[in-house]
């Protein structure tokens, strides 16, 4: 698929905000001459539990945003620390969402977007890291992706973004969460294209 006339809309934290304002999003608008729109705040969780959540940031943008053709939410880390999970809820009514969990939080966002704008909504997850509580959330994603059919980008599980040596990673990524530009560029920012391109 033809990147180049596609409005691709990206809701994030800091990974999305990226170094000085320059992630795979900004890689991906040079690279494919989309258009990308970051709604992108660090320190930010999916849930309503703290201030300016990504709902409450979806609901204020929303409606301002007239195109979106491939709607993209981060799974944020920020949530593994100390956001409750929640479970999948048996409704598709946004209503019965409750927003103070993670997964109340996604299937929000989920039906909000594609309610919006009829496009598809993909999620994407981190790499690898040591955070169990962020390894359940990738878990509670995926059960999440299946009730809705949405796709996700699961760099938690690519084996080849797993593979990397040492030496790779510490070029890649300037902690755990946040990758550095080459990391934006050469690691993440191609898998960012393989996958909005199917």
């Amino acid at each position: 698929m033809d990147l180049s006339k596609s409005t691709l809309v990206f809701l994030g934290s800091s990974v999305t905000y990226g170094g000085g304002n320059w992630s795979m999003c900004d890689y991906i608008a040079e690279t494919t001459g989309a258009q990308v729109i970051k709604w992108a705040v660090s320190g930010t969780t999916l849930c309503t539990t703290r201030p300016n959540s990504y709902v409450e940031r979806l609901d204020a943008h929303i409606g301002t945003q007239d195109r979106c053709d491939h709607f993209v939410c981060q799974l944020s880390t920020n949530d593994a620390h100390g956001c409750p999970l929640g479970k999948v809820s048996e409704s598709s009514n946004p209503a019965d969402f409750d927003v103070s969990t993670v997964a109340g939080a996604i299937e929000y966002i989920i039906a909000s977007a594609r309610a919006r704008w009829g496009c598809p909504v993909s999620f994407y997850t981190g790499t690898r890291m040591n955070n169990k509580v962020y390894e359940q959330m990738v878990e509670l994603l995926l059960a999440i992706s299946r009730k809705w059919n949405i796709g996700v980008l699961d760099l938690w599980h690519d084996p080849q973004m797993c593979a990397v040596t040492p030496e790779e990673y510490a070029r890649y990524m300037r902690d755990s969460v946040h990758p550095t530009k080459e990391g934006y560029t050469e690691w993440w920012g191609p898998k960012f294209i393989a996958f909005l391109s199917k």
